[in-house]
């Protein structure tokens, strides 16, 4: 239970930096002029829940769209989890089309750090 929770404050830390430095790389879709750093602290805990509640469910109902598509789908997937969780935060407002674009990039940063998370655990294991 601990491990699971502790999984679940870096996946909030590591959404929440994603939509920081995608509001800053796609400053056009977003509209973050009062966002503070709470702001991003509560869109991050926001898309967490989204993804760990919201998205399985959705999956499933797309799941003929994501098999057609080769999986190509997801993005849209994503985009919209986290257009759904900006939307629940007030003061970050942004397009369905920046949503995909974020949900790219907040992919990429947690396959970045998981990948580096995993090596480090391989490590770990090989060292005892």
């Amino acid at each position: 239970m601990r491990k699971q929770f502790a999984v679940f404050l870096l996946r909030w830390l590591l959404n929440t930096i994603g939509l920081w430095v995608a509001s800053r790389l796609l400053s056009s879709s977003f509209n973050d002029t009062q966002a503070t750093t709470t702001t991003f602290l509560f869109a991050g805990l926001a898309l967490s829940l989204a993804n760990s509640i919201l998205k399985p469910i959705v999956v499933v109902l797309a799941l003929p769209a994501i098999l057609v598509t080769l999986g190509l789908f997801m993005l849209v997937v994503n985009g919209l989890m986290v257009y759904v969780a900006l939307k629940l935060v007030p003061h970050l407002d942004i397009s369905f089309f920046g949503a995909i674009l974020t949900g790219i990039i907040i992919g990429l940063i947690n396959y970045i750090i998981s990948g580096l998370l995993e090596l480090q655990h391989n490590d770990r294991e090989i060292a005892v």
